[in-house]
């Protein structure tokens, strides 16, 4: 009973700060349903309107759920991004991004975090394995059911291999840092998808340096310090995220128009101003 008067009484006082109305105003504009009025944490009810399918994924109020999981947790804002805090906790959320970073890791959030009456919605999957949690669907009732783990998520410092890190934030900034994020996570892909292909060598620093494969890498600007969604999508390629399927090469058709991936290899997508070949 305390979980869920907590749930009742922050999902009403934590609603998104006035600078972030404009930003949160179309965020959900994609097909959603209803998906009841509440959620299960341990069995324990929590009550939640923002209980939300979008696109195929069930939304939860990120209050509910973290305050569900973690009654001790704090939540407050910092600038655009909702903070929780808690002991061997730290979440940020910012509604339109494509992932939750959650103890120095980023998620990934294919429909983006939205927001819906005021509150900040994120799928309950992907703030239960921030907190350490798992999700189930009970099909006979229809209720999604969240239960706690013993630990939040293991950090990103402990997790991600720091030279695989460096050098993967430092190629997608390079070769994508103006692109959206599908655009970078494009070029992570293709990295990673050289490492396991047996034409290319088997490690990230020995794929970008091949000779003649990269022009960051002739030019210099392979050195440069990558922005921060660059970084992002370089935990997010870590953590198995995969964009262009098969892709191989990838070229900017206004910069080389006739180039050889063009010319020999299997278009797959375009992604922002790259095209992508396998």
């Amino acid at each position: 009973m305390r979980v869920r008067i907590l749930c009742l009484l922050l999902c009403l006082a934590m609603v998104l700060p006035m600078g972030s109305w404009a930003l949160a105003a179309e965020a959900a504009d994609g097909e959603q349903t209803t998906a009841g009025t509440y959620f299960l944490v341990d069995g324990v009810p929590c009550e939640d309107p923002g209980l939300t399918v979008y696109n195929g994924i069930t939304y939860v109020s990120l209050v509910n759920a973290v305050l569900g999981l973690r009654p001790d947790a704090v939540i407050g804002w910092e600038g655009e991004y909702a903070v929780v805090t808690a002991e061997g906790l730290s979440i940020r959320v910012r509604v339109g991004d494509q992932y939750i970073e959650a103890n120095g890791r980023c998620l990934y959030v294919l429909n983006g975090v939205i927001a819906q009456n005021g509150r900040v919605l994120v799928p309950v999957r992907t703030i239960a394995q921030a907190m350490g949690g798992w999700v189930s669907w009970n099909q006979e009732s229809g209720v999604v059911e969240v239960y706690s783990g013993e630990s939040p998520i293991a950090s990103g410092d402990s997790f991600y291999d720091s030279d695989a890190l460096y050098w993967l934030s430092h190629i997608i900034n390079a070769e994508s840092g103006n692109q959206p994020m599908d655009g970078k996570l494009a070029v992570g892909t293709v990295i990673m998808n050289r490492v396991a292909s047996p034409r290319f060598p088997n490690t990230i620093y020995d794929v970008i340096f091949a000779p003649n494969q990269f022009t960051p890498v002739s030019n210099g600007s392979i050195y440069r310090e990558p922005n921060a969604e660059s970084v992002a999508a370089a935990k997010l390629i870590l953590e198995g995220v995969r964009v262009g399927g098969s892709s191989l090469y990838f070229v900017n058709p206004s910069v080389s128009p006739n180039s050889w991936a063009q010319r020999n290899r299997t278009y797959v997508t375009t992604i922002g101003a790259h095209a992508f070949f396998s």
